[in-house]
């Protein structure tokens, strides 16, 4: 061999132990085995980026329940019972604030307002006929939007001045009505489908 080879062979051998994979004896198995552990798991740096451990847990969304008609009260010999005070027009827009007004002036009067909700759309074709002729077309569709404020325990000697109130300032194109609360009136709040109705009788039967 070439004395400078002889000289090199010593270092590349050490070089190449230094690189090797470190071994252990394990006394259970007798033998070597190879550290392939990761040490950097327990370092600073580790689990930087990781952001979703940070958010709230949302708690499972529950059902909603079905709205249950609430206690009519009875009239008595000085205060109303359950009145309700339906809003309707053709302008969303009229309709919504003027509910909003005789919600805010019912608080101001100190008069208990139980519930304020709307009633479902009712829509209506205008057919148009031409002259000399028999067919038909839609001319227009009419939207009836109404608003329904209840009030509850409304004195007497207060139900003059309220009614004066809301009669002034009413805007032109809404209807304006107050009546007694009933059973009928809370069952008009929702829709009516006849197809789910039917299945159910079947079912029943």
């Amino acid at each position: 061999m070439h004395p400078v080879l002889r000289k090199v062979s010593p270092l590349l051998s050490q070089a190449v132990l230094c690189r090797a994979t470190p071994l252990s004896l394990h006394p259970a198995w007798g033998g070597a085995t190879v550290l392939n552990e990761r040490h950097y798991n327990g370092m600073p740096t580790y689990g930087i980026g990781r952001w979703r451990h940070l958010l709230i847990k949302e708690a499972p969304k529950k059902k909603k329940e079905r709205i249950q008609m609430k206690e009519m009260l009875p009239a008595s010999s000085t205060a109303y019972g359950t009145l309700n005070v339906e809003i309707a027009g053709y302008d969303m827009t009229l309709v919504e604030h003027y509910s909003q007004y005789i919600h805010n002036l019912c608080h101001r009067l100190e008069i208990t307002v139980s519930d304020c909700y709307a009633l479902p759309t009712h829509t209506k074709e205008v057919y148009l006929m031409q002259e000399q002729s028999t067919k038909m077309h839609v001319d227009s569709i009419l939207k009836t939007h109404t608003r329904v404020v209840q009030l509850r325990s409304l004195t007497a000697t207060l139900c003059p001045t309220l009614m004066e109130l809301l009669l002034k300032n009413q805007p032109e194109g809404v209807q304006l009505s107050v009546k007694e609360h009933t059973e009928a009136d809370f069952l008009g709040r929702f829709k009516a489908r006849p197809e789910l109705e039917g299945l159910i009788s079947q079912i029943n039967q």
